[in-house]
């Protein structure tokens, strides 16, 4: 983990940002105080997941699709009694 003031971060900032895209993590500190961990994002998918993956492993009932008992329907409303 790299340690950084906001002033050395700004000055530097393409550098850090070559380590960050080699998988280092840096704590940005205010006057050596950590304020703020950055860290990379996780790589993209190399290509779009496929749709569908997992037709015909399971079944939605019937049930799903029937209207909410009115005790639900009354908590999402915030009516608790």
């Amino acid at each position: 983990m790299i340690k950084l003031n906001v002033h050395e971060a700004k000055t530097h900032l393409s550098r850090y940002l070559a380590k960050l895209k080699k998988g280092q993590t840096i704590l940005l500190c205010h006057r050596n105080t950590p304020v703020a961990e950055i860290r990379p994002l996780p790589a993209a998918l190399a290509k779009p997941r496929p749709i569908g993956l997992a037709k015909g492993k399971f079944r939605v009932p019937a049930s799903f699709f029937k209207p909410l008992p009115e005790k639900i329907i009354k908590a999402f409303h915030g009516d608790t009694a």
